[in-house]
């Protein structure tokens, strides 16, 4: 049910725009009542960013899974694999919501709020990695925050693109423009 009123709203705000569509407007395109869609979600932002419910675990937990001798950004580049996929699943689709979110600024600003709480959980993830879950560094939360901004970055140019970029490749240019520089030689006195 839940997938289904989600479903019905983001078509509504597609066709009619998001600050055009009320709550009682979405409870009658689903046919139930206000308090049936309330039920399921409390605003009608919530109806749209119910798409990326659970992505913070899904990546965390890939984060976990990577191997131990992998560094910290390049397991966390593989991770968002996870939240990437459906991008290829259906492109359209993910355009679609990518563009409605990204160019609403309720449901951006929202959504930004929301991703923000993953950091501390992708930094925990890095933590136990590392070997030492009940002790985050510094480090880590900011590789963890500054993955994430790779994301939304590479998630802007493909939108701009209209989706014709492909967003794997804009994924891995964003991570490789932050990627540690390999460590030189010492320079001869």
């Amino acid at each position: 049910m839940r997938a289904e009123l989600a479903q019905v709203a983001f078509e509504l705000f597609r066709r009619e725009g998001f600050d055009k569509v009320t709550l009682d407007d979405l409870a009658a395109a689903a046919g139930v009542s206000r308090s049936t869609f309330l039920r399921y979600f409390g605003t009608k932002e919530d109806a749209v960013l119910a798409a990326f419910d659970g992505h913070d675990r899904r990546v965390a937990d890939a984060l976990r899974a990577r191997p131990a001798d992998e560094g910290d950004w390049t397991a966390l580049r593989r991770a968002l694999d996870t939240v990437i996929g459906r991008y290829h699943e259906d492109p359209a689709g993910a355009l679609a919501t990518t563009r409605l979110v990204r160019e609403t600024p309720a449901l951006c600003a929202r959504h930004l709020e929301k991703q923000r709480s993953w950091t501390p959980a992708l930094a925990e993830a890095l933590a136990e990695r590392a070997g030492n879950p009940e002790s985050v560094t510094l480090g880590q939360t900011v590789r963890a925050a500054a993955a994430l901004d790779c994301l939304n970055v590479a998630l802007d140019h493909w939108t701009a693109s209209d989706g014709r970029l492909d967003l794997v490749t804009l994924l891995d240019e964003a991570f490789a423009a932050l990627a540690p520089a390999p460590a030189s030689a010492p320079t001869p006195r």
